[in-house]
């Protein structure tokens, strides 16, 4: 992992060597980003309840004051997950996936094809869906340099985690034959299961 002030080819921390070339780019989409790594919904909802009680069992002040703070945590979260689509680069490359992460600080982190033992597609519904990469060792990757772009709750053994790509089915498509040119690598696809009353939230595998 190293960070950059000067990028010879975006979301790359330098030139390609020779024989290496670029199989796929994107970013995360913002608004499925709120929804699926943010929990804006939860957010929404949560705050919602609040409310609720308050008309119930508090004061017409309580009530706006709930409002507004459940209003101002749902911007922020929105605010960051745009910041994180505007600053986030996948690349996948011939040789290595690329992450360059990082809203105030710019990192890339680099993962060699050789290096993946499984990559798990989430469905989110409507095109889009996460990759998770499980590394074939254990890495120096801790889950607070990864975070929001870790598997969630991997703790221990942290897994990157390509976020909220639009297509994301073609993308894993892209990763699974780049893979396979080095290495065979275990895949699988988790479903979205429906979420009564806070819309939809996937398992993950």
């Amino acid at each position: 992992m190293s960070e950059y002030e000067y990028e010879p080819i975006r979301g790359l921390p330098g030139s390609l060597p020779a024989g290496e070339h670029i199989l796929w780019q994107g970013s995360p989409d913002a608004w499925t980003f709120a929804r699926s790594a943010l929990g804006t919904r939860w957010i929404a909802g949560y705050f919602a309840a609040l409310v609720v009680w308050a008309m119930v069992r508090g004061t017409l002040m309580g009530v706006v004051m709930t409002a507004g703070l459940g209003a101002v945590a749902v911007a922020l979260a929105l605010i960051f997950a745009v910041l994180v689509a505007r600053t986030t680069v996948y690349t996948i490359t011939s040789r290595r996936v690329v992450l360059r992460i990082g809203v105030a600080l710019s990192k890339c982190i680099n993962l060699p094809l050789s290096q993946l033992a499984s990559a798990d597609l989430r469905d989110r519904g409507q095109g889009f869906g996460d990759i998770s990469l499980g590394l074939a060792a254990r890495s120096n990757l801790g889950y607070l340099m990864l975070w929001p772009h870790a598997r969630p709750l991997r703790f221990a053994s942290p897994q990157p985690m390509l976020r909220a790509l639009p297509a994301a089915a073609e993308v894993a498509g892209v990763l699974a034959r780049a893979t396979a040119a080095v290495q065979p690598v275990q895949q699988r696809v988790t479903k979205p299961e429906a979420q009564p009353s806070l819309g939809s939230r996937e398992a993950v595998a």
